[in-house]
């Protein structure tokens, strides 16, 4: 049977700590080196080689016509997995990976990258 008490040395001793955690939204850390956030798209640089969409594992990025002479991707963020596959297939490097995650939303398709 365990002794009663046996915490309290340990509350104690966390009062004169600062908390470890913070008041987010109000206070936010820096994002960790290497985060995959929400992606930057650069229609200027791509080429309509489709490569992104084929590499896709989820699904989330579909190649549309946007009424130009060429289709270009378009990533739904709801169903991105956040792989950076696409960023690594991409030839012309027009998929990049930013440390934004805060991407919460109300409605269906209002995480949409173009």
């Amino acid at each position: 049977m365990k002794k009663s008490g046996v915490m309290v040395p340990t509350l104690l001793g966390r009062l004169t700590k600062k908390p470890v955690t913070v008041l987010y939204p109000y206070e936010k850390l820096d994002p960790a080196p290497g985060l995959r956030g929400k992606m930057k798209f650069d229609a200027e640089k791509c080429i309509g080689c489709g490569l992104c969409a084929k590499d896709c594992p989820s699904g989330a990025c579909v190649m549309k016509d946007m009424g130009g002479e060429k289709e270009r991707p378009v990533f739904d963020l709801d169903r991105c997995s956040f792989c950076a596959q696409c960023e690594e297939t991409c030839p012309k490097d027009a998929i990049e990976m930013t440390q934004e995650y805060e991407l919460a939303h109300f409605k269906p398709g209002e995480a949409i990258v173009l």
